[in-house]
């Protein structure tokens, strides 16, 4: 007995020097993930910002923090499978905190401010690197909300209006979504051909749709207005101050689009020549708009520290006005109760300094994507 109890001791202490000791233990590197693109989030979080987190001093989370920002998105995602707006994604703020300052907002999804549609293609780049499945299982449910909202006549809306909505990226904000699918993007490569079907199908009524809402003026196709009808495709107004008429900022979106897209045929082509003429048609000389500081004055949804003026300027570079007349094509602005006129000084400084009434959109468009879309399709180069 004494024996066995010697020999047990002697192995031992021989395998006591070759176990390791806690504290000389180094743990595994964490494991870290390339930054995905944010730029998506923008419009929510500076919304968020101006209503909700105007005073607030929150930790954020870097870019890098791609599971993080995950686990917000799935946090706040609905049961329809859709995101709400005017949430600041990247903060990192207590759920119950954010509940009680979005209130019932929480609950509702839209593709307005650039939501849902950036969702998915957040958690579907995320995907690619964590394997996680609940971040594709999110995304697929974004994806499903998506093309359930499309309605019959090829069209989605956002939250100011039951139309085929341009303003805030949400109809293109989704087209490029399915272009993506369906040219093979590969952050979108698990998904199942069932998905990817609805999505080639529902972008071709799209499309549709968008060239459907062209507006013709006396024979002559011109650009798009912020919302169309889903029936008739005419303008139609949103909120009171916005009017049906011809834009400018959302045409250029919606002719970067069309402009991207791989195989355009005649009449995909025919809309983006018309269109990128009517632009050029629609440009304004000579007027420069400018921020003049003032002392800060509150209102319900933003805090104005600056003035918007415009000034005579024969050197300035060209400007578009946000809204054309449906007939004249001439430009006009609006009061908040939507009342039109003609000059800015006639606009209340809330819609002044709270709403772009002015802007140089189309410019980098008919600059340089233009031409380079005509030499892609082996079009003759434009006169000088």
């Amino acid at each position: 007995m004494a024996f066995r109890l010697g020999v047990l001791v002697q192995v031992l202490a021989v395998l006591s020097l070759s176990i390791p000791v806690t504290a000389d233990v180094v743990p595994e590197n964490p494991v870290t993930y390339t930054p995905v693109d944010i730029s998506g989030f923008s419009d929510s979080i500076s919304h968020w910002r101006a209503k909700l987190g105007r005073d607030r001093k929150d930790a954020r989370f870097d870019p890098a923090q791609i599971v993080e920002i995950a686990a917000n998105l799935l946090r706040y995602q609905n049961a329809d499978g859709g995101w709400p707006k005017n949430v600041d994604w990247l903060a990192d703020i207590p759920e119950t905190e954010v509940r009680r300052l979005s209130g019932d907002g929480l609950k509702k999804s839209t593709l307005d401010n650039r939501n849902t549609y950036t969702q998915v293609e957040y958690l579907a780049r995320v995907f690619l690197q964590t394997g996680d499945p609940a971040h594709r299982a999110a995304a697929e449910r974004g994806l499903d909300y998506v093309l359930r909202e499309q309605r019959p006549t090829g069209g989605w809306c956002g939250a100011d209006v039951d139309a085929v909505t341009f303003n805030d990226g949400v109809m293109t904000g989704v087209m490029r979504l399915l272009l993506s699918i369906r040219s093979g993007a590969p952050e979108f490569a698990w998904l199942d051909d069932a998905r990817r079907r609805a999505a080639g199908e529902a972008l071709d009524r799209a499309l549709d749709c968008v060239l459907a809402c062209q507006i013709t003026v006396k024979g002559r196709k011109t650009a798009w207005c912020q919302q169309h009808d889903h029936a008739t495709f005419a303008p139609v107004k949103a909120r009171a101050y916005e009017l049906p008429s011809i834009t400018a900022g959302e045409s250029t979106d919606v002719l970067r689009l069309l402009a991207a897209l791989p195989d355009p045929d005649a009449r995909v082509i025919a809309a983006v020549e018309a269109g990128a003429a009517w632009l050029q048609s629609a440009r304004i000389e000579g007027l420069r708009v400018e921020k003049v500081p003032i002392e800060p004055v509150r209102f319900t949804h933003h805090t104005a520290t600056s003035d918007t003026v415009a000034v005579p300027d024969p050197a300035a570079p060209p400007l578009w006005a946000r809204y054309y007349d449906l007939e004249t094509e001439k430009p006009f602005l609006c009061r908040r109760d939507g009342t039109r006129v003609e000059t800015l000084a006639e606009v209340e400084l809330e819609r002044r300094s709270g709403y772009a009434w002015y802007g140089r959109w189309p410019a980098a468009f008919l600059e340089k994507d233009y031409p380079a879309w005509r030499k892609r399709l082996g079009l003759p180069e434009l006169p000088q």
